[in-house]
């Protein structure tokens, strides 16, 4: 794997790490909170995978955030 691509992807991870931190998820429900923590690790995982094409990383966000919303929702049918 190229160095030199990996971290700028690391980089962006870390940036929307932290500004999820920042956001306010007092009126989401886990669903919602699943689908939007993987819709980010899709989004890096996609751009790692193509080598930052904007496909990928569009992919790999819709993947990851369909991903999440399922698990999510089966996170709420346990409890």
């Amino acid at each position: 794997m190229n160095t030199r691509k990996l971290i700028p992807a690391l980089m962006i991870a870390a940036a929307s790490l932290g500004a999820t931190g920042c956001a306010t998820w007092d009126h989401m429900s886990s669903r919602e909170k699943s689908a939007a923590a993987g819709a980010a690790v899709g989004g890096v995982a996609g751009a790692v995978i193509t080598d930052g094409g904007i496909l990928g990383t569009v992919g790999g966000a819709a993947i990851g955030g369909v991903i999440g919303d399922q698990v999510g929702k089966d996170r709420n049918r346990r409890r």
